[in-house]
């Protein structure tokens, strides 16, 4: 992370309540807090609560944010959250770099959770007049009576047109692949018709689905995954997809094929608006006006203007264990040991620094699977621009007239550049001046330690540069200015010991006191609705007393589950 950047985090993190600053206490504003005899440790201070009882949330993501929310809309506890860094939002944090903001990994706001969306609405309006970029281009976007307009107000809730693509062969092809004619001339005829009886083959020899390679030649065809698939999944994970898990396919790609892409274009004019659409063929989507952050931002303020404690630089490093539950939680803060104790305990951290974490007895055939569970990092190029070199051959009008994707896929096996996003279509408002400069992101795969995460932020700036301008999306010249991000663990992955995960989570199940949530929380691949659905389920079976875990697990992984609306 460069020093500009932590710089920024660290101005605007604290205006919290309870910071412990070059070894001197300062505790919730000077104020005490009874709590019935219960005590809170905060730098050595008392914090009391009338009598409320105490839950201690680890993580400010998502699922943390959104626990500590709905215990004090819908319980008694008292939510103490624990930060390690210096902001909220975890890996939907949007990182402001002047002026331009920053969208760490793309978060479209889509669900077909009634309950997750009302809590989006609580948080942002959904926009009630258009957006400075429909004004412009005559964009029809379904707007919400009495909304706030985006022009005026900030706390806005957008809606934004997805357009994802894949690069290729210096040609877009559709995300995901579709029989059109674009397709078949950017792949050529010799290609094209390997691919077809590539997917005719997959449709009548089916291979067993024992890794993601074969759930993807089952769906597309072995030609089709090796032109579209393999490289980038090689890129995102690391490991060849023979060696991952079909569970990670199931979880994201959930029932979509070839077959499915191509029915969708085929039936759109005579679908209702209530029919199913999978998830990764929404052509719509909701996006907070300054990024997800600006999200997970408003429900901090909202938590601690109920009374909610937010602890930034918190890093949990022990979990007390006694009697099949959590005694307490110890964090470093600059420095210093500061220990929490509580009734109730979220863990959003990595299950590997859970259990790693844990005192008190853990079988050894727990801690030898946790400590395998593998994670990918990520690293972010923010590039601002007077122009792209790609031209927008489609038929959507864009400001500045670039491309209108908001995520391109970046197929070549040549560069080691995964993903590109261009700010500007996510939110016009995203980008200092997104009439003249357009502000992107380039997404690189990693892990902590290796030869991309150790190389300094001008090697690597460059190499971004010259990677981009090697496959003909920019030139170099037109490049005004770079930023560099660094996020660890931002994907739990399906392999190495992962096939063994029922041991840990069957171990976490069974103390009661301690809910598991989230992404990290939970070692699964989770969306932003599914880890905040992940903390509105725990909550619930708190309020209601119920100490079975298995609903709080089960987010995300029963097909029809997450695909449909509730009826």
């Amino acid at each position: 992370m460069t020093e500009n950047e932590t710089t920024k985090m660290q101005n605007r993190a604290d205006n919290q309540k309870v910071i412990t600053d070059g070894g001197q206490k300062v505790a919730d504003g000077g104020r005490k807090v009874a709590d019935g005899g219960r005590k809170i440790a905060d730098g050595g201070r008392k914090i009391a609560d009338g009598g409320r009882k105490i839950a201690v949330i680890i993580g400010a993501g998502p699922a943390g944010l959104t626990a500590a929310y709905r215990l004090l809309t819908e319980t008694d506890y008292l939510p103490v959250i624990l930060e390690e860094e210096a902001f909220v939002g975890g890996i939907s944090r949007t990182v402001n770099y002047r002026g331009n903001r920053m969208d760490i990994g793309g978060h479209r706001f889509f669900t077909k959770n009634p309950e997750v969306m009302a809590l989006w609405r609580e948080m942002e309006p959904l926009q009630g007049a258009p957006a400075i970029d429909d004004k412009q281009l005559g964009e029809v976007k379904p707007l919400a009576e009495g909304g706030p307009d985006p022009e005026r107000s900030d706390r806005v809730m957008l809606v934004r047109r997805r357009v994802s693509r894949i690069y290729y062969l210096k040609n877009f092809f559709d995300y995901p692949i579709s029989l059109k004619w674009e397709t078949f001339r950017n792949m050529g005829f010799a290609r094209t018709v390997k691919a077809g009886l590539g997917y005719l083959k997959s449709a009548v020899f089916k291979k067993e689905e024992d890794s993601l390679r074969n759930f993807y030649i089952n769906r597309f065809g072995q030609p089709l995954y090796e032109m579209f698939f393999e490289s980038y999944t090689e890129k995102v994970w690391g490991r060849d997809p023979k060696d991952i898990s079909a569970a990670w396919g199931a979880q994201r790609v959930k029932g979509l094929s070839l077959s499915k892409a191509v029915w969708n274009v085929l039936s759109k004019p005579f679908r209702s608006k209530n029919a199913k659409v999978e998830t990764s063929l929404i052509e719509q989507f909701y996006y907070p006006k300054k990024g997800p952050g600006q999200l997970y931002e408003q429900m901090a303020d909202e938590i601690r203007s109920r009374g909610g404690k937010i602890v930034f630089g918190a890093k949990a490093v022990e979990i007390g264990l006694l009697d099949g539950k959590v005694t307490e939680v110890v964090t470093e803060q600059n420095g210093k040991r500061v220990t929490y104790t509580g009734d109730v305990f979220f863990s959003t951290m990595p299950v590997r620094d859970l259990i790693g974490g844990m005192t008190g007895a853990v079988p050894d055939s727990v801690r030898r699977v946790a400590d395998g569970l593998p994670y990918r990092d990520f690293q972010t190029v923010g590039l601002l621009c007077n122009k792209l070199k790609i031209r927008n051959e489609t038929k959507l009008k864009t400001l500045h007239g670039i491309v209108p994707d908001c995520w391109i896929y970046i197929q070549d096996s040549d560069v080691k550049l995964g993903r590109l996003q261009i700010f500007n279509n996510w939110s016009p408002y995203m980008v200092a001046d997104p009439e003249h400069t357009v502000w992107i992101g380039l997404e690189y795969f990693c892990d902590e330690g290796d030869d991309l995460w150790k190389m300094p932020d001008a090697d690597f700036i460059a190499l971004a540069k010259r990677e981009l301008a090697s496959i003909g999306i920019v030139e170099e010249r037109d490049i005004l200015d770079a930023t560099r991000v660094k996020v660890r663990k931002a994907y739990p992955a399906y392999f190495d010991t992962y096939s063994e995960f029922d041991k840990v989570k069957d171990f976490l199940s069974g103390i009661g006191n301690l809910w598991c949530i989230g992404r990290n929380g939970q070692h699964k691949y989770n969306n932003m609705d599914h880890s905040m659905l992940s903390a509105i389920e725990a909550v619930r079976c708190v309020k209601n007393g119920v100490t079975d875990q298995s609903s709080v697990w089960n987010v995300n992984t029963e097909q029809e589950y997450h695909e449909e609306k509730p009826s």
